[in-house]
C-alpha cells in the first residue's frame, strides 16, 4: 500500500467520458490497499450506476467495480464532522435537522402562538382541530430552517446573538422586515429548546467548529474515520459549506474532483450577478479577443447566448471552485497527470476531419465549449440539410400519450436503421415521471418480448409509494378512519400477495371471493358503527347495516348453515352459494373483516407517538406476511420508519395525542426517498425524471413534456422564505436548476437530442407554446444556421 499525497485536485472537462478516463487512469496509478474502499461522492443514482459500469469495463475501465462506497455529499460530510470533532460532540443525527425539527416544532407551535411576536403563525393555526395545519406549518418551517443552515449560516449566527438582521450576497447588513420578526425569535427558541449540549448545535455551528478544528490540527495527523482518498464525480452544484469542508479535508486526504465544465474558457462574467463572485483565483483564461472588462452591452459579441441564458447554476459552482483552486497546488499535481498522459483540463473540441463531418448537434456543443458568439457561428458552419442531419429533432403532439407513441415509432425506426444502436443507449427524461409512467406502460408495455415491435424499457425514479401495490395497500389501511372501505378497496387488498399470505388465501381463490362479495350485495362500510361515522344510521340496531361487510358475511354464513332455499332469519336473507370445499374461504374472509374492524376502532382514536408505534406494528403483523424478499424489505422498511418516527418524537419531547394521518404521512413518505442503490441502467431504454446532475452521456437523449408551464418547473416559495429574492452564488433554484439541466442534456447527447411537447390542443387543435428553453434553442438555431437550398422544415 503506497502513501497518497493529500490535497485537492480539480480536473475540468466538458465530456463525462474524458473525466471518467482521467479518474480510471489515476486509480490505476495510485491504487488503494486491497480491502480499502474507495469513497465516491455523487449526487444521483444515475451517475453512480454509470460510473460503476464504466469502472467495470475491461478495456476502458478497471475491469472490476468492487469496494466502491457511493455516498451523497451531505451524508459523507456529516460523517467527516463526527470523525474530526468526535462522536461525543457531534451526534449521529443533528437535533436541528429537518426530520427532527418537524416534531420539535409540532410541540412548540401551540405554546408560541400565544406570544404577540408569533401573531402571523397564530392566525394560520386558528381552527385546527385535526392538527393538519400545525403539521403542514411545522414541515414548511423545518425545511426553511434546514435551508438556512446550509445557505444562510451567517443569518442564523446573527439571530442567535440577538441581532435581527439580514446579510446580502455582498456582505451588506440590512434590517429584517418587521412582519418576519418571528423567524429570529423562533430560531432562538429552537436553539434554547435543544439545550446546552456538549457540542455545537445545528449544521452551521458544527461546520464552523469543524473548520476551526481542521485549522488547528496538524496536516499529517489524519483523524480516524477520514478516508485516505475521496473521489467527487458528476456534481455540478454544491453548497459553499460543502466545498469549504472538502478543502479542509484535503489537509489529510487526497481528493480528486472531476468537474463537468461546459466551456473551455473563462465564462463567469457572461451571466448576471457576476459582481457577487469573489473567487481568489481564476483557473481558466479568457477567450482570445475577449476584453478583460466585459461591458453589459457587448456580452452578445463575445459569448454564447445559450450558455449565458442557462448556465447560472454551473457558473456559480465553478466560481466557488475557483476560490479553493490554488494555482501553486495545481502546478504541484500537474506533472503527475502529465506522466499518465492526461490533462487536468480535459476539454474535447472538434478538429480536422471531425470538424468537417460534425452534425448540427456537435456543432452546437462545440460552440458552447469554445464560447463562440453567433457572429462566428454564422461564418463557421455550413448549411444544414434536415433530411441528412437528424441530430436535433422537435416533435409536436396533442397529448402525453401521443408523445410516447411518436417516440416509440421513432425509436423503432432508429433501431431498424442502425444495428449498433441498443436500447441502453437511449434515455428518455420527463419533468414528472409519475405523470408519464402510465403512458409509457400503455405504449411500451403493449407488446410481448418476442414481438418485433417490443422495445425493452425501464422506469427509474418512481417512488415506491405509487408503484408498489403493497405500499399502496399500507397507505389505505393506515387511513382506515377516513376510508369508506368499499368493495373495490378490499378486492384490491386481496390482490396483494403479502395480505393473502397472512390469511391463507390463494390467488386461484380470488374469482370465487369476487363473485360471493358481489352477489351478496356488499357495497361499503365495515359495519353499522362505521356507517354511523359517515352519517348513516342503522335502523335495525344490530350492528350490521345493509350492504356492509358484516351484513354480507352474515348472509354468506347463514346460507352455508341453512342452504340457499331457507327463509330469512331475523331479517337476514341467506346467500347459499358458499358450499362444499369452497366454503372454507369464509373463515379467512371473516378473519380479514374482523381484523379490519379491530384496527378501524383503534385507529379512530388519537394516540401518543408510543401508542401509534405499537398500533402500526400490530397492523403490519396482523394483515401482512412477506411472500418474497421484496415484500420482506418493504415491511421491514415500514417498521424501521415507524421506529425512527417514534425516536424523533421522543427526542423532541413530543408526547401529545394526534390523529393517525400525521404519523402515517411521515412513515409513508420514507418510501419516496431516493437512494443511490436504485436501479438505473437495466439494458433497456431508461425513462427517468429530469433531475439535476444527471449529465450521463447517451447516444440518444429524448426530452418529453417540454411544453410551456411544465418546464422549467415552477416552485412558488413560501411567503416567509427570506431567501426568495435575495440571491447569493450557490443558491439552489428550481428554475435555474432546470435551465442548467437542459444545457447538460444538450451536451450529454452524442447522436441525437430529441424534444417533444404538447403543442396542439386536443380539443380544438389550437397551437400551444413550447417551453421557453425550447423556444430559445429554436431561435438560436434560426439565427446561427441556414438550410441548404430547397430544404423545408421548421428547424
Amino acid at each position: 500500500m503506497g502513501e497518497l499525497t493529500p490535497g485537492l485536485m480539480l480536473v475540468h472537462g466538458n465530456r463525462a467520458e474524458q473525466l471518467r478516463d482521467v479518474l480510471v487512469a489515476w486509480l490505476r496509478h495510485e491504487p488503494l490497499a486491497p480491502l480499502e474502499d474507495e469513497v465516491v461522492l455523487v449526487h444521483s443514482n444515475g451517475i453512480a450506476q454509470w460510473l460503476r459500469l464504466a469502472l467495470a469495463q475491461r478495456d476502458t475501465g478497471c475491469g472490476i467495480a468492487a469496494g466502491l462506497d457511493f455516498l451523497l455529499p451531505s451524508r459523507f460530510l456529516w460523517q467527516a464532522y463526527r470523525a474530526v470533532l468526535g462522536a461525543a460532540l457531534v451526534p449521529e443525527r443533528s437535533p436541528l435537522d429537518k426530520a427532527a425539527l418537524v416534531w420539535r416544532l409540532m410541540r412548540l407551535l401551540p405554546q408560541l402562538a400565544r406570544q404577540p411576536v408569533y401573531a402571523p403563525l397564530a392566525r394560520f393555526l386558528a381552527d385546527d382541530p385535526d392538527m393538519r395545519k400545525r403539521f403542514q406549518l411545522a414541515e414548511r418551517l423545518a425545511d426553511l430552517f434546514d435551508q438556512y443552515q446550509v445557505y444562510r449560516a451567517d443569518w442564523l449566527d446573527a439571530w442567535a446573538r440577538g441581532r435581527d438582521e439580514l446579510i446580502d450576497g455582498r456582505g451588506r447588513t440590512g434590517p429584517l422586515p418587521p412582519e418576519q420578526a418571528w423567524q429570529p425569535a423562533l430560531w432562538r427558541t429552537l436553539v434554547a429548546d435543544v439545550g446546552d449540549g456538549a457540542g455545537p448545535l445545528g449544521r452551521a455551528a458544527v461546520h464552523e467548529a469543524f473548520m476551526a478544528q481542521a485549522a488547528r490540527q496538524a496536516p499529517g495527523a489524519r483523524p480516524a474515520g477520514v478516508p485516505r482518498r475521496i473521489l467527487v464525480f458528476g456534481i455540478s452544484a454544491m453548497p459553499g459549506q460543502a466545498l469549504e469542508a472538502l478543502a479542509a479535508l484535503a489537509r489529510w486526504s487526497q481528493i480528486l474532483m472531476c468537474v463537468h465544465n461546459p466551456c473551455a474558457h473563462f465564462w463567469a462574467d457572461i451571466v448576471p450577478d457576476r459582481d457577487m463572485l469573489r473567487a481568489r483565483y481564476r483557473r481558466q483564461a479568457r477567450r482570445p479577443g475577449m476584453p478583460e472588462v466585459l461591458d453589459e452591452a457587448a456580452i452578445h459579441q463575445h459569448a454564447h447566448p445559450l450558455l449565458a441564458a442557462w448556465g447560472k447554476q454551473g457558473r456559480d459552482f465553478i466560481g466557488m471552485l475557483d476560490d479553493v483552486d490554488d494555482p501553486s497546488v495545481r502546478e504541484g499535481y500537474r506533472p503527475a497527470f502529465a506522466a499518465l498522459h492526461r490533462r487536468i483540463d480535459a476539454f474535447d473540441r472538434l478538429e480536422g476531419e471531425a470538424l468537417a463531418r460534425a452534425t448540427l448537434l456537435q456543432q452546437l456543443q462545440d460552440d458552447v465549449c469554445d464560447l463562440r458568439p453567433l457572429s462566428e457561428t454564422r461564418g463557421l458552419w455550413p448549411a444544414v440539410d434536415p433530411a441528412a442531419d437528424e441530430s436535433l429533432r422537435f416533435h409536436v403532439a396533442h397529448s402525453p400519450q401521443r408523445e410516447v407513441e411518436i417516440l416509440h415509432d421513432r425509436l423503432l425506426d432508429a433501431f431498424d436503421r442502425d444495428p449498433t444502436l441498443r436500447p441502453r443507449d437511449v434515455i428518455v427524461m420527463v419533468p414528472d415521471i409519475e405523470a408519464y409512467a402510465p403512458h409509457v406502460q400503455a405504449v411500451f408495455g403493449l407488446y410481448e418480448a418476442d414481438d418485433a415491435r417490443a422495445i425493452p424499457y425501464a422506469l427509474a425514479d418512481r417512488g415506491q409509494r405509487r408503484a408498489d401495490p403493497l405500499v399502496l395497500a399500507l397507505e389505505q389501511l393506515l387511513g382506515l378512519p377516513g376510508l369508506r372501505v368499499g368493495m373495490s378497496h378490499v378486492l384490491e387488498w386481496l390482490d396483494v400477495p403479502a395480505l393473502r399470505a397472512r390469511f391463507g388465501i390463494r390467488e386461484q381463490d380470488l374469482p370465487t371471493l369476487h363473485a360471493w362479495i358481489a352477489d351478496s350485495n356488499i357495497r361499503w362500510g365495515l359495519n353499522a358503527a362505521q356507517r354511523a361515522d359517515w352519517g348513516f344510521q342503522d335502523p335495525e340496531g344490530d350492528g350490521a347495516a345493509l350492504h356492509t361487510w358484516r351484513f354480507g358475511l352474515r348472509r354468506m354464513l347463514l346460507g352455508y348453515a341453512v342452504g340457499p332455499d331457507a327463509p330469512a332469519w331475523h331479517g337476514i336473507e341467506p346467500y347459499g352459494e358458499p358450499g362444499g370445499l369452497d366454503a372454507a374461504l369464509l373463515g379467512p374472509l371473516d378473519a380479514l373483516v374482523g381484523a379490519l374492524e379491530r384496527h378501524w376502532r383503534v385507529f379512530s382514536a388519537p394516540g401518543t407517538p408510543a401508542q401509534w408505534l405499537q398500533r402500526f406494528l400490530e397492523l403490519e403483523a396482523d394483515l401482512f406476511l412477506a411472500e418474497d424478499e421484496q415484500d420482506d424489505y418493504t415491511l421491514k422498511r415500514f417498521r424501521e420508519s415507524a421506529q425512527e418516527w417514534f425516536e424523533a418524537c421522543d427526542a423532541a419531547g413530543l408526547d401529545e395525542p394526534m390523529p393517525a394521518d400525521i404519523p402515517a404521512e411521515y412513515c409513508l413518505a420514507q418510501f419516496d426517498q431516493a437512494a443511490l442503490s436504485q436501479r438505473f441502467f437495466a439494458g433497456a431504454v431508461t425513462f427517468a425524471t429530469l433531475m439535476p446532475m444527471r449529465a450521463i452521456p447517451f447516444r440518444r437523449v429524448c426530452l418529453l413534456g417540454m411544453q410551456d408551464g411544465a418546464y422549467p418547473r415552477i416552485r412558488v416559495p413560501a411567503d416567509f422564505d427570506l431567501m426568495a429574492g435575495r440571491y447569493r452564488p450557490g443558491d439552489r433554484s428550481r428554475r435555474e436548476d432546470d435551465r442548467y439541466l437542459f444545457l447538460e442534456a444538450l451536451l450529454s447527447a452524442r447522436d441525437q437530442l430529441y424534444m417533444s411537447w404538447v403543442g396542439r390542443s386536443i380539443q380544438d387543435n389550437t397551437p400551444l407554446p413550447p417551453s421557453v428553453l425550447v423556444a430559445q434553442l429554436r431561435d438560436h438555431l434560426d439565427a446561427g444556421w441556414r438550410l441548404v437550398a430547397g430544404a423545408g422544415g421548421d428547424g
